[in-house]
């Protein structure tokens, strides 16, 4: 979740405001193929009330694709989404790689959705979801992280908020950014994060910056842990 965007141009962009009716099998079709459907067709999946946000809230498609490309290449077998909403970024990346995908969602409603269209996708051997918030529940291991700024929500007036159906404040931004952070500092040499648009805080400086992508209308960055520990600061490598 960030303020800012992006959709999927290209030849498959349709004109016009109105998007014909996508079904599962024609986006995991071309998802599976490397081509970048449109977001609006993704997000028709969605119930309406999440249509109209998710171009604010959740991974675009080309995002999506370019981390499930690089982590391919970086041979990863499973990547945790810490803020995973209904499941955009897993299931574009189970259905783009091999990797076995964990999204992790404090609010209840978006975690059935992903789980309701890992089914309609026929991924859910491969993309799962908890339900839980950083300060209650464990986060799940995994090779790779991937955030999308997704704490950012605390910072929001109420009126920009998802609901009410959560706890929202500055001071759980802090706690939050805080617990990632302490995962990123005990996980093993070699884990791989993925920021885009960044989670609220610096990287370790145990972790370098192996890939970036700046064609996006925010930055992803890949980061490897290259020591297995740390002086307690922050990289100074990879700053925008």
């Amino acid at each position: 979740m960030a303020e800012c965007a992006a959709t999927c141009a290209g030849p498959e962009l349709a004109a016009g405001e109105g998007w014909p009716p996508a079904t599962p099998a024609w986006l995991a079709g071309r998802i599976r193929a490397g081509r970048c459907p449109p977001d609006p067709a993704f997000d028709q999946l969605l119930p309406r009330d999440l249509q109209q946000v998710s171009s604010e809230y959740w991974t675009p498609l080309p995002v999506a694709l370019a981390a499930a490309r690089w982590l391919e290449e970086q041979g990863t077998d499973r990547v945790v989404d810490i803020g995973a909403g209904p499941g955009k970024f897993c299931l574009t990346v189970a259905l783009a790689s091999r990797c076995e995908v964990v999204g992790f969602e404090h609010r209840p409603r978006l975690v059935a959705v992903a789980r309701a269209l890992a089914r309609q996708f026929g991924v859910e051997q491969r993309a799962s979801f908890v339900e839980g918030s950083l300060r209650e529940t464990p986060l799940p291991q995994g090779g790779a992280y991937y955030l999308y700024n997704p704490f950012a929500e605390n910072l929001y007036g109420p009126s920009d908020a998802l609901g009410d159906d959560v706890e929202l404040s500055c001071a759980r931004y802090a706690l939050d950014v805080r617990s990632v952070l302490d995962t990123f500092r005990r996980a093993p040499q070699g884990t791989l994060v993925l920021t885009y648009n960044g989670f609220g805080g610096g990287m370790p400086s145990s972790y370098e910056p192996i890939r970036t992508a700046r064609d996006l209308p925010c930055v992803l960055r890949m980061w490897r842990k290259t020591r297995a520990s740390d002086d307690g600061g922050f990289s100074a490598a990879g700053a925008d």
